[in-house]
């Protein structure tokens, strides 16, 4: 999820068009407000959501979490950055979906895309993930999108894969390149208009640095686009370690605790990285519980 978080953090202080669009930027520019918004916290409530329930929740139960998470997350974290719709569902006691294709579907997803083991689950629970608010067609092809992309890329597809997956299973037009999406790309916060250009800049970036670059020189609602094409990226080329630093500098400890067990349970780390216990499965780790019974 490093690759969400680093994209919506270095894509935030450009959103509403407040860039150059060029890929000639400061990534941690120190003049800059370089911090989280609500696309980080979603996409850590989403996952923590299903780290509770686990993976084989069936619907109500995954969605009812998603709600729950959602809710407690967004009431405490990124306060005053949710939009109207979303805000007045945060705080509701009784909350629906209410027909959105809002590209927040899309931004909170990139945890759906590393959980599952098969791309069948991974769209099933993408889809669920959106339809607690986005209900729309639009919302729930947004997030099924990017799930799947990610889950494809981390599968070792080609470029060529993803996109002709994407094109097909979603009937998004990706035959744009950045050059001529960016002159007259402006800020717009659908996923019809968000997710194929994040998609193009990832299959357009040539490292996941590149990739974040290349989002951010786009325009448009900065922090969210590059926060999708960050994730995507991720999972295609890993992020680099001084990056991942200056994320973990800058986000709370439940973020990070949250970041350290989705690492180890769902991503295969070297084992250079890691401790001894972390050679042994989940189960045995998890009955220990404490450092001195490890």
């Amino acid at each position: 999820m490093y690759g969400a978080i680093l994209g919506d953090m270095i894509g935030a202080p450009y959103e509403f068009d407040r860039g150059d669009k060029t890929k000639d930027f400061i990534l941690f520019d120190p003049r800059k407000w370089i911090r989280y918004t609500d696309d980080s916290v979603m996409t850590l409530a989403i996952a923590k959501s299903i780290m509770l329930v686990g993976t084989d929740a069936d619907e109500r139960t995954m969605k009812a979490a998603f709600v729950d998470r959602m809710q407690d997350f967004g009431g405490r974290y990124a306060q005053g950055e949710y939009g109207g719709s979303f805000a007045g569902w945060l705080k509701s006691s009784n909350p629906q979906p209410y027909g959105s294709f809002g590209n927040g579907s899309a931004m909170r997803v990139s945890a759906v895309g590393w959980m599952f083991d098969t791309l069948e689950r991974t769209r099933e629970v993408a889809r669920w993930s959106a339809e607690v608010t986005h209900n729309h067609l639009e919302g729930i092809k947004g997030a099924e999108s990017v799930a799947s992309a990610i889950f494809m890329a981390r599968n070792r597809c080609t470029k060529d894969e993803i996109k002709e997956y994407i094109i097909s299973e979603f009937g998004y037009d990706l035959s744009r390149t950045c050059d001529e999406i960016r002159p007259t790309y402006h800020h717009v916060e659908s996923c019809q208009e968000t997710v194929p250009e994040a998609i193009t800049a990832f299959l357009e970036g040539e490292d996941f640095e590149d990739v974040i670059r290349t989002a951010v020189s786009l325009g448009g609602d900065c922090d969210t686009l590059t926060c999708i094409a960050g994730s995507i990226a991720e999972a295609f080329y890993g992020v680099p370690d001084s990056m991942k630093a200056e994320a973990v500098k800058r986000l709370d400890k439940e973020f990070l605790d949250i970041l350290d067990k989705f690492d180890r349970d769902f991503r295969l780390i070297p084992l250079i990285y890691v401790e001894p216990i972390e050679y042994f499965p989940k189960e045995i780790r998890d009955a220990y519980f404490n450092e001195e019974e490890q």
